[in-house]
């Protein structure tokens, strides 16, 4: 199922998102009560996906961050962030970073090279504290698609990532959560990232140094992980700079393509 949060009018709301047979055309089919709570229903009101505007499809108390996690991407940026790691590297970025589909993504004051990193995100369903990798799975909910958006120079110059990766609306996350998928073929999607239509990053989740029930694991190892966190699993090689005015588009096989435009604050 694509389970999307959306708003119509002054309503907000979750649905299932369907494609009809015949046209092609996409619908949104309103539910009732809380995917991550469970006793979900059809209310039986349907609109055309165009018709409605897609939110940030969970609000989670903290995104979860992976660095430094395809071999690639290590290798371009090892002069900022150093080399591999033996262990997953995590850092976070603040809830009030989360954007949704279509919405803007602001360029800071503060920065002079604003960088994009497309990556699949793994939405969590239920609370879970040290858990095992062999039962890691149970805790997917599903998977989105997210944007890690990156103050380059900050995060150079600070030495620590908190500020160039925590700005408003650094985390476009969207544009549903594909529930559909097993741990074992999210572990192989292909994932592409493209400005303006140009590709940019085009890689697979198999090559993941450090695969999603790993990660799972080891993050619930100090943080308890509650329903509708995300965790974000790296960014593969290919990340580079944008400016306002353009747009930048992560397609996730299989789940689907978050595109956020670039804009100056006014």
């Amino acid at each position: 199922m694509r389970i999307a949060r959306f708003s119509s009018g002054d309503d907000v709301g979750f649905g299932l998102v369907d494609t009809d047979a015949e046209s092609g055309q996409e619908f949104v089919s309103r539910i009732s009560g809380h995917p991550l709570l469970g006793n979900i229903q059809l209310t039986g009101e349907r609109a055309k996906l165009e018709d409605v505007r897609l939110l940030s499809p969970v609000l989670p108390s903290k995104v979860v961050c992976i660095g430094k996690n395809y071999a690639d991407h290590v290798e371009e940026m090892k002069h900022v962030t150093g080399g591999a790691t033996a262990e997953p590297v995590v850092f976070l970025k603040p809830s009030t970073a989360v954007t949704g589909p279509g919405d803007p993504v602001f360029y800071p004051a503060a920065s002079s090279q604003v960088e994009y990193e497309g990556e699949l995100a793994v939405v969590i369903g239920r609370m879970g504290r040290e858990v095992p990798v062999e039962r890691a799975k149970e805790m997917v909910f599903g998977y989105t698609v997210a944007n890690d958006v990156t103050a380059r120079d900050l995060q150079r110059t600070d030495k620590q990532w908190t500020r160039a990766k925590g700005f408003d609306s650094f985390c476009p996350v969207g544009p549903w959560v594909e529930t559909g998928l097993t741990v074992e073929e999210a572990s192989d999607l292909r994932i592409t990232t493209t400005v303006d239509g140009e590709v940019r990053q085009d890689a697979r989740t198999s090559a993941l140094m450090h695969p999603i029930p790993e990660l799972i694991s080891y993050v619930s190892s100090f943080m308890t992980l509650l329903p509708g966190d995300i965790i974000l699993t790296g960014t593969p090689a290919g990340v580079g700079p944008v400016e306002p005015g353009q747009r930048v588009s992560v397609a996730v096989e299989g789940v689907g393509e978050l595109s956020n435009p670039v804009v100056t604050r006014e």
